[in-house]
């Protein structure tokens, strides 16, 4: 088979995942960034080319300074709740991680305790969110819990509805994202490559940070990417478990969408989704993922 022939047979064969790429990503994308510069009123949207759907956003934050206005206030919540969630599902993920890959030697075992971490993925985040409520709420198991042993004399009212049970529930829903990428990662570190590491003096904590670390940056990298792209959108778990009080611009957009101002959304959702890819990228330039891939 000559060359030529070859990469037509590649092309080929890549084709059915470029159509899919395309009709499924990169058109509604164009679709949505050329919405994002049409005009619309109550009743209609209008197509045409203006910048207004962008100003609108940031209108008047100049004037306010060095106070926050409301679509700076919105993104620097949203990005707290990202920086929060992708942090606490870091540490934690990395621990179950390592726990698996280095002081479970059965594979049987891995195997057993990797499902029981996805059993709660086996219902939805409705009910994995609401089933939170009946155990932080004023006259919840916590609360109960805690002013039974003397600790608080009322109900505590930051354990729910607050950005504590935010932060909670993406905790709780996000971090497998995390785990599964840095169990894969540290699985292709060589036992060898710690032993070595042993033998030249270096204790516990230098292996860990100077070997098993460096090594799983890709790992690390990739589940930082999926919480980050999960949590920067997510309004539902804002609304739910922030009592429909706390800012998130996924809400932002998805209240312009109910009230049929697409090309308001549509904006918001451009500037998400490039603070988004910049982070991203910024990623990309520290750690090779394709090295995981």
């Amino acid at each position: 088979m000559s060359a030529r022939t070859s990469r037509i047979s590649i092309y080929l064969l890549a084709l059915p995942y470029a159509l899919v790429f395309l009709l499924f990503f990169v058109v509604p994308l164009v679709l949505v960034v050329v919405v994002s510069f049409w005009d619309y009123t109550e009743y209609s949207i209008i197509p045409d080319f203006i910048g207004t759907n962008y100003s609108d956003i940031f209108r008047g934050c100049v004037a306010r300074l060095p106070e926050l206005c409301t679509a700076f206030a919105t993104y620097v919540s949203t990005l707290k709740y990202v920086f929060l969630s992708w942090f606490i599902t870091l540490i934690l993920g990395f621990g179950v991680a390592y726990y698996l890959a280095f002081c479970v030697s059965s594979l049987t075992m891995q195997i057993t305790l990797f499902l029981l971490c996805t059993i709660p993925f086996w219902t939805s985040n409705v009910i994995r969110m609401i089933s939170w409520i009946p155990l932080l709420g004023r006259g919840g198991l916590v609360n109960q819990f805690l002013m039974n042993i003397g600790l608080v004399d009322e109900p505590v009212d930051w354990l729910l509805y607050s950005g504590f049970s935010v932060t909670l529930a993406f905790v709780h829903l996000y971090t497998l994202f995390m785990v599964v990428p840095i169990f894969n990662s540290m699985m292709r570190i060589e036992r060898s490559v710690l032993e070595a590491a042993y033998d030249a003096g270096a204790n516990g904590w230098q292996v860990l940070w100077n070997v098993v670390v460096p090594l799983c940056k890709p790992g690390i990298a990739i589940g930082s990417i999926f919480v980050i792209t999960i949590v920067m959108g997510d309004f539902i778990t804002i609304g739910v478990m922030g009592g429909q009080q706390i800012a998130s611009i996924g809400k932002i957009i998805n209240v312009e969408m109910s009230y049929l101002q697409f090309p308001s959304a549509a904006a918001n959702a451009v500037i998400l989704l490039a603070i988004t890819l910049m982070i991203i990228v910024a990623m990309s330039r520290i750690v090779d993922i394709r090295r995981e891939l």
